[in-house]
């Protein structure tokens, strides 16, 4: 959350900064509550100053005196304490301000590609999705999970099964073994607290999955990324700069209501409720977060470069990025059936915007307690990774070739055929 200090004094910063978000902020709102919550606290101060001296006097005949201030102060409190909070909500639901770097545009169609990599398949007969080969194989079932659960769900049987848990365990291996990521097996479940902490509340209560729980003071959340609980790992907390950088990877289900993208990826696996994803997280000084971007985003694409799959790596211009990023690289992977990349993995710098509001800090060389920089990215996700590899590897008689470096991982597998 933004420091009300920081918009005071840097209020042109702020204003264009969030015009390049397209987004309308009314600052004279916020400067009114502003100077409301200080005045108050000014008068509450000044009162209780009197009501000290009155108690340093002694004098007897001021005791009605200073209990009328008492309730004075107790009113004061009250209204300071409901302004507070109404400027508080207007500031948590402020975004983090883009980078000078971030190219202007207000969505998808403004980002920027900075290069590619790999080569795109060339097929000499039809190719088809990813869920027409996972039929033809029995060993996706959407039909079943329909009928068990809900629309966007999935079952994946037997050898699919086996490539999409070889996807996470490579994935893991390769961040841990290689990129020295740390690995966490984390809760599924986070407190409203945490998630306020990255930003997915309050202003995205509506995509979350809420737990209902009989104390209804106790929220608490399934998670949609595990970037929510390995980034709050760090929330109130104050370290060294000797700790630096943490760097945290997961393997986990995500859980995402998807409430914004309806009649979107309604066919297959690109956009679920539930999905599994592999979770980087860096804690680093935040001077060196740009420097981290281009490291994570490294750690993602080497994934894919084992992998042999076509991608890219675009630059999100400033309408199209996450509340909490102050800049974002994309790695989208190729998708013959559709032909066109597709997002495979989001990376992320998000300055010290998430460690304001998780009041998560270190010391710097000077010992001055100062804010985290934090960043996330996939590394990848698994389940359109999996889609990337049935139709990239795919076979004109409908089996799958195994990328060679999941055979280990898969009892030496060569090829995935319908039983």
């Amino acid at each position: 959350m933004h420091n009300i200090k920081e918009i005071r004094n840097n209020l042109d910063l702020f204003k264009s900064s969030l015009k390049k978000r397209f987004l309308e902020t009314d600052f004279d709102k916020i400067l009114e509550l502003d100077e409301k919550n200080r005045k108050l606290i000014q008068e509450k101060e000044n009162l209780e100053k009197e009501k000290k001296d009155i108690s340093k006097s002694k004098d007897k005949t001021l005791f009605k005196k200073s209990k009328d201030i008492s309730v004075e102060i107790d009113k004061l409190s009250k209204t300071q304490l409901e302004i507070k909070n109404k400027l508080n909500n207007i500031l948590s639901a402020i975004p983090n301000l883009p980078l000078d770097d971030v190219p202007l545009g207000k969505d998808e169609n403004s980002n920027l590609e900075v290069s590619k990599a790999g080569i795109v398949p060339n097929f000499n007969f039809k190719v088809k999705s990813h869920y027409e080969i996972g039929k033809a194989l029995n060993m996706l079932d959407f039909d079943l999970a329909t009928k068990t659960t809900g629309s966007r769900f999935v079952f994946v049987k037997d050898k699919l099964a086996l490539l999409e848990r070889a996807i996470s365990n490579f994935m893991l291996d390769t961040q841990i073994n290689i990129n020295g990521y740390t690995e966490i097996s984390p809760p599924l479940i986070a407190s409203a607290s945490s998630m306020f902490g990255t930003g997915q509340l309050p202003k995205f209560e509506n995509d979350q999955f809420e737990l209902n729980l009989d104390d209804k003071n106790d929220r608490k959340f399934l998670i949609p990324t595990a970037e929510v609980i390995l980034t709050n790992m760090v929330r109130d907390k104050i370290f060294d700069k000797k700790d630096l950088p943490m760097r945290f990877v997961a393997s986990t289900a995500c859980f995402r209501k998807e409430a914004g993208s309806y009649g979107k990826d309604t066919k297959g696996m690109m956009r679920q409720h539930q999905f599994y994803k592999v979770e980087l997280v860096s804690i680093v000084e935040p001077d060196q977060c740009l420097k981290e971007l281009d490291r994570m985003t490294n750690c993602a694409t080497k994934i894919l470069d084992l992998l042999k799959l076509p991608y890219r790596k675009i630059v999100l211009c400033s309408g199209d990025m996450g509340f909490s990023a102050e800049k974002t690289i994309d790695i989208e992977v190729w998708i013959p059936s559709e032909n066109k990349y597709r997002e495979i993995s989001s990376c992320s710098s998000c300055g010290s915007f998430q460690a304001r509001r998780m009041k998560a800090r270190y010391k710097n060389d000077k010992k001055e307690t100062v804010f985290l920089g934090t960043l996330n990215g996939s590394g990848l996700a698994v389940g359109r990774t999996l889609i990337a590899i049935l139709e990239n590897y795919q076979q004109e008689d409908g089996s799958i070739v195994v990328p060679n470096v999941l055979k280990p991982y898969m009892n030496n597998l060569d090829k995935i055929t319908k039983n």
